[in-house]
């Protein structure tokens, strides 16, 4: 048995999921093992969606692959990379005895799927340094080895810190928690980094795996199509796992042409727009009066705090620009993060920042 696959829980090694009508490759030109209707609905002229998708549409599969430079069996795709993560939690934590390392602040899925789930939750703290926040890493490995976790989530760039971790560290992580726990590294936000992407130690250690999206860089958040890339024994049981049909057709349809090399150029300037803004708006928020620090960022954000979070969020609503509170999240009482809009949408956050001065 590979090492990766000793962390799946005992009673879902064998297990072989449910075969639905689509798990098969047959052959036929009447369609009569499924129960769908013989007829297309009013609405749908050409038929696409009277029939049950396939589980991992073939193509979408290996474009993405291309994309991100895997193997096709390296790649499960599901509903966002939310799915993924509760995909991993269910595969390797046993309720009531397994548990996660989560970094907080952090995305709160992570800690959603765990509860839901049945697993504890280690929290390891951000720690907001002189340069920001940073993953302590030393803390991470042994609460991971001390609370017996089976998977450590790292989320670089941090959702909302914006720091992102560097690739040498996690590879140290991930040898130090080989056989162990399997570091899964969420890089929803990895286009607007500059480093590169933690695929690029799957080679070397099984025991890492990578959510990716087309959420953000991809503006497609609406199709819900993420994916869990890793040990291709994983992904194998991860697909055992999924609910059948995880992929509506008119969703493949739609990020399959959002990954032709048209779609994809422009992309690749939409982020580059994106880093320039944001290089633009740091210094532009740290002149507005009442914003005490901006953290600097690796993802499509900025994390501020101020000397008073709840009357800027008000003003910014006022002026129809609506940010992320933050202030119920740990060590972020004070603090609002604004995504990087448009030029024109940016201006608007400083114009609405620098009015409330005047206001006052």
């Amino acid at each position: 048995m590979s090492s990766v696959l000793s962390l799946i829980r005992l009673d879902l090694r064998d297990f072989a999921g449910y075969k639905s009508a689509r798990s098969e490759a047959l052959r036929g030109d009447v369609w009569l093992n499924a129960n769908e209707s013989a007829w297309a609905n009013p609405a749908d002229a050409e038929g696409r969606s009277r029939r049950y998708p396939d589980p991992q549409p073939p193509a979408l599969r290996a474009r993405l692959a291309q994309l991100y430079g895997v193997t096709p069996e390296q790649l499960l795709v599901g509903r966002g990379s939310d799915e993924a993560i509760d995909l991993l939690v269910r595969a390797l934590c046993v309720p009531g005895q397994d548990a996660i390392v989560v970094t907080p602040p952090v995305f709160g899925m992570y800690a959603v799927c765990a509860r839901l789930q049945g697993a504890r939750i280690a929290e390891v703290p951000l720690v907001d340094g002189e340069t920001g926040f940073a993953a302590d890493l030393d803390a991470i490995r042994e609460a991971a080895l001390a609370q017996g976790a089976k998977l450590v989530f790292l989320c670089s760039p941090s959702n909302p810190a914006g720091s992102a971790i560097p690739l040498d560290a996690i590879a140290a992580l991930a040898r130090a928690l080989e056989g162990k726990a399997l570091v899964v590294v969420d890089e929803a936000y990895g286009e607007f980094a500059d480093s590169a992407s933690a695929t690029t130690l799957l080679a070397a250690h099984a025991n890492i795996a990578v959510l990716r999206t087309l959420s953000k860089a991809h503006a497609l958040a609406a199709a819900r199509i993420g994916v869990v890339i890793g040990d291709a024994d994983l992904v194998a049981v991860l697909q055992r796992c999924q609910a059948p049909y995880p992929v509506p057709t008119p969703c493949a349809d739609l990020a399959l042409d959002g990954l032709s090399d048209a779609a994809l150029a422009q992309t690749r300037e939409r982020v580059a727009l994106v880093r320039s803004e944001r290089e633009r708006l740091l210094p532009a928020l740290q002149r507005s009066p009442g914003v005490r620090r901006v953290y600097p960022s690796q993802g499509n954000y900025l994390l501020a705090r101020f000397d008073d979070a709840e009357r800027a969020f008000r003003t910014l609503l006022a002026a129809g620009v609506v940010v992320r509170d933050q202030r119920a999240a740990p060590q972020l009482g004070d603090a609002l993060r604004i995504t990087v809009g448009s030029p024109s949408q940016n201006d608007r956050v400083i114009a609405a920042l620098d009015a409330q001065e005047q206001a006052a």
